[in-house]
């Protein structure tokens, strides 16, 4: 099964040189770049509509909606491993990648609803969140994205979610440098575990 890597803000951190190119080469790897799916994934009433309207009875309009949303569940049902860049902004993670988890989160599909409460269907895969920062929010009351990611990847049934951090980005030249000094060591690391 191939990792998938999702781009929130339709770019990543970069690899270093013949980094990317060697990883390719050894696994398949999916990738989805969310930038121009924005205003398509939107979970408007439109796609409420689609969602809930039974298959048989969709218009041409609303099957290609689902169809969206379907086509990027096939993705992270595929996958092992699903990298996803996470930029923060105004302390939140991008509406790009909030429309993704929307169209993936789909009662009966990804997640369901037991006597016991509900049961994520998306087990055995890990996440790697990479957080992208322009200050430092880690383990602070300010740090709004990891309990968000937390929670709705373990509603998912994915509860192998790894951070690697790349904050202080915009905090001047060195402190820069030192994120994503920090960043790449950060990989390394959770490569090599």
């Amino acid at each position: 099964m191939p990792p998938l890597h999702v781009a929130a803000a339709g770019g990543a951190v970069q690899a270093p040189a013949g980094d990317e190119q060697q990883v390719r080469q050894a696994v398949q790897v999916a990738q989805r770049r969310l930038a121009h799916f924005l205003l398509l994934l939107q979970l408007d009433e439109a796609a409420l509509g689609a969602l809930f309207t039974p298959a048989a009875n969709r218009t041409p309009e609303q099957a290609a909606r689902v169809a969206l949303d379907d086509a990027l569940i096939a993705e992270i049902e595929a996958a092992d491993v699903v990298v996803i860049g996470v930029p923060m902004y105004n302390f939140a993670v991008p509406a790009q990648l909030k429309n993704w988890i929307d169209a993936i989160t789909r009662v009966g599909v990804t997640f369901r609803y037991t006597e016991k409460g509900s049961e994520g269907l998306l087990k055995g895969k890990t996440v790697y969140a990479v957080l992208a920062r322009g200050g430092k929010y880690r383990d602070t009351p300010a740090d709004s994205q990891v309990p968000y990611l937390k929670t709705i990847f373990s509603f998912l049934g994915i509860t192998d979610l790894r951070f690697v951090y790349a904050e202080g980005l915009n905090m001047g030249e060195q402190a820069a440098h030192d994120a994503l000094t920090s960043a790449h060591q950060q990989i390394e690391e959770a490569v090599a575990a």
